[in-house]
């Protein structure tokens, strides 16, 4: 059956979701709500959508069976909550939360709902992405041996000061890592596993007005034992392209936004050359990288879709609340090295 859904804030985000649900097959956009009337009365204009004076008229809509989190991340856990209590599957705008006891919240009213939970990784249905973890789950690169991502991107202080909740540690839960990287630090933790321990800096070098880091370098150890370094920023002008290298002692490969840049392996398959030849110019536009709106919504439409086969299969999305919780807490723990200067081990 079709599903129908309801959004939960109004912001930029929202309208990539909105475009997104139209386009994803099984799925169709019911309505939306926000703190500020003017704010969900626009977007339910723009979008020939319902508009409801509150969550609550939402989640006391029959037509929704899924509500999306497009909320600041600080505010995500409560309408999460609300809509999994109401017996509304969830999907959230990354991050999950901004804690990983927020996150835990988030995840245990779902289960106890008997609802699914869906986290908003859209890179993962990138091609690209795809060919990286099909490449480390053949054994194709050896023993792994580095693992690396880099988030080099720009923000202006326009952009900090366009909202209150922006470079807070109350509603944005961080800076370049918790809100830009973390894309990134899911796809480098869906490539190579675990982590272990953790040693980070972070500084605000540029941005006036956050309270946050806006540059952010972490080594890393992963508990298959290879090493690794996460640099995120939003202070490189004019931005450049993220990007995830993985190398081990039988090849090495570098994925940079929806493209492929290097892809070298000591046995060569007969696929090779057409992956470097077919995945070397995919990123369409430019990823975010200067510019927050400049993305596309087709990986969203994607997880829409998988939203959607979630719940007609009634199984756990493949990007359920745990998924999303594993970023968070590697983001969480890079915060408190760099706080404290002592090296962070996962799970005591």
């Amino acid at each position: 059956m079709s599903i129908g859904i309801g959004i939960v804030g109004c912001g930029m985000i929202a309208n990539f979701h909105a475009r997104a649900i139209a386009d994803a097959a099984g799925a169709h956009l019911v309505g939306a709500t926000s703190r500020r009337p003017e704010g969900y009365q626009a977007f339910a204009a723009e979008h020939d959508c319902k508009g409801y004076e509150s969550l609550e008229a939402m989640l006391a809509d029959d037509s929704i069976q899924a509500v999306s989190i497009c909320t600041p991340s600080g505010l995500h856990m409560d309408p999460a909550v609300a809509a999994a209590k109401a017996g509304k599957h969830v999907i959230v705008e990354k991050p999950l939360e901004i804690t990983p006891e927020r996150c835990d919240a988030i995840i245990q009213a779902c289960d106890e709902a008997g609802v699914r939970l869906t986290v908003t990784f859209q890179s993962r249905f990138h091609k690209s992405s795809r060919l990286m973890k099909q490449a480390v789950q053949d054994g194709r690169f050896g023993k792994i041996t580095l693992g690396d991502a880099y988030v080099k991107w720009y923000r202006s202080q326009e952009y900090y000061d366009s909202g209150a909740w922006r470079g807070t540690w109350k509603l944005d839960g961080g800076g370049a890592l918790m809100n830009q990287a973390i894309h990134s630090v899911d796809l480098l933790l869906w490539l190579m596993g675990p982590v272990k321990q953790i040693s980070a800096m972070t500084a605000t070098m540029t941005h006036e007005r956050i309270e946050v880091e806006d540059v952010a370098v972490a080594t890393l150890q992963f508990e298959n034992g290879a090493l690794g370094v996460i640099e995120a920023t939003t202070t490189a002008y004019p931005g450049a392209l993220k990007r995830i290298e993985i190398s081990g002692s039988q090849g090495s490969a570098v994925l940079e936004e929806e493209d492929i840049k290097a892809w070298d392996f000591a046995k060569e398959t007969p696929e090779d050359e057409a992956i470097r030849a077919d995945m070397a110019n995919k990123t369409d536009g430019g990823g975010g990288a200067a510019d927050p709106s400049s993305i596309n919504h087709y990986g969203h439409t994607q997880l829409f879709e998988e939203v959607v086969s979630a719940i007609n299969e009634d199984r756990p999305s493949m990007l359920d609340g745990h998924e999303g919780r594993r970023s968070v807490e590697v983001i969480c723990a890079i915060y408190e090295s760099a706080k404290t200067g002592k090296v962070v081990t996962l799970g005591e």
